[in-house]
């Protein structure tokens, strides 16, 4: 989602759909990791400074996933999470 990926953008997208229609898969599941060197690059150091801030990234950045998805896959499901090193995996609704 980060515009610092864009150019990914479509290539995911596309690669979704074939997934999609190759697969008749349902859902989408997302988990985002803590001390993600992407989100640094993504976002910058600040938004990842902290936990706070570090869950406020990713739960922004997973929301607007789930929005975009509704928009062009509006029949799929999707999870979404952040997990931590240790495993620990929270969820947004």
């Amino acid at each position: 989602m980060a515009p610092a990926f864009k150019e990914w953008h479509k290539t995911f997208w596309e690669n979704l759909g074939a997934s999609v229609q190759l697969h008749n898969i349902k859902k989408v599941i997302v988990v985002n990791h803590r001390d993600c060197g992407a989100a640094k690059i993504a976002y910058g150091d600040a938004k990842v400074a902290n936990a706070a801030a570090e869950t406020a990234t990713h739960q922004a950045a997973l929301m607007e996933f789930r929005k975009q998805l509704k928009e062009k896959h509006s029949n799929l499901g999707v999870q979404l999470g952040l997990m931590s090193l240790d495993g620990k995996l929270e969820r947004f609704a």
